[in-house]
This record gives structure tokens, sequence and C-alpha cells, in this order.
């Protein structure tokens, strides 16, 4: 799951993207002030919005390969935090059976754009964390969101205890 953290502002203010480092920097917010969103992925002749996910290539290790399909499905440059938890599912094609485990991460987007996606899909949006949850196709996948949403937490909790958030 790839996330960043929102500054709630007024409505006549713009919405400021708070990643991890600018926390560290000192950027005083209060926890209610802050928004998770996530990145979804989708196919509009589908009607589908999925999590970023992949098939390994030779050699890569399971965090290369999330990495790389993140940066090529949504365009965004991001930082592994940690390992959120799998999905296993199969599907037909063909008339071929394949069987696929995902394994998922929480991702801190800290660069790139959207609009630099590869074509595997065609939309990519940024949604507050519940919407996403609602957008999702797959029911496997809102599972994931609701552990990364206690992983990220979690992890953003011990980053301000350690006085680095």
């Amino acid at each position: 799951m790839v996330f960043r953290l929102v500054l709630i502002r007024s409505q006549t203010e713009n919405n400021s993207v708070i990643s991890e480092q600018n926390l560290e920097r000192g950027v005083d917010a209060p926890e209610d002030g802050l928004s998770v969103e996530v990145v979804l992925v989708g196919r509009s002749h589908a009607g589908i919005w999925t999590l970023p996910k992949g098939t390994p290539q030779a050699g890569e290790t399971i965090e290369q390969v999330a990495l790389r399909e993140v940066q090529e499905e949504t365009g965004l440059i991001v930082r592994l935090i940690t390992y959120i938890g799998s999905i296993s599912y199969s599907f037909v094609r063909d008339q071929v059976r394949y069987q696929k485990q995902v394994r998922h991460f929480l991702l801190e987007a800290i660069g790139g754009d959207t609009t630099l996606h590869d074509q595997e899909y065609d939309m990519v949006e940024w949604f507050p964390l519940s919407e996403a949850c609602r957008r999702l196709s797959y029911q496997n996948e809102v599972h994931i969101l609701y552990q990364a949403e206690d992983v990220l937490h979690r992890w953003l909790e011990y980053r301000r205890k350690e006085g680095q958030a």
C-alpha cells in the first residue's frame, strides 16, 4: 500500500502533502490534522480499482519487485517501510488456471508523479483511506488496507516517541 500524509487545512487553502521527512524536520501537525491517502490503480473499461502489484523479474527480491512495480504502475517513487502481509488467489485466463501470491508492503510516496504511470492501468488516483476501502474491487485487498492502516499508525507513533517525527 502506497501512502501519503495530507495536512488538513481550511477549505480556502490547498492541501499540503507531508512526507515522513517533513515530519522529521519539525512540521508540527496534530494527530487529527493529518489524513492518510492511498494510491489505487484502475481499469475504467473493467470498472476495477486495485492496489499496485506485479510479477517478479529474474533475480529480483520481493522488495525490489514492490518498488519497481509501484513506480511502473503509479509513476511514484516510494520508500519501503515494512512488510504488511500477503494474499493468495487464482484466476483463469485462456482456460488455464493460475495461482498467485502477492506480498504487500507499506510504502511511502516520496516523489514521482501519477501522470507518469505505464499503460497497464489507465487510472491512478489518490483516495482517503476510507474511500480507498470502498473503491477496491477485491475484499482481500480491503483487508490488506486495514492491516496497513494499523501498521502505519504504530510506525508513526514509534517515530514520534523516538523524536524522529
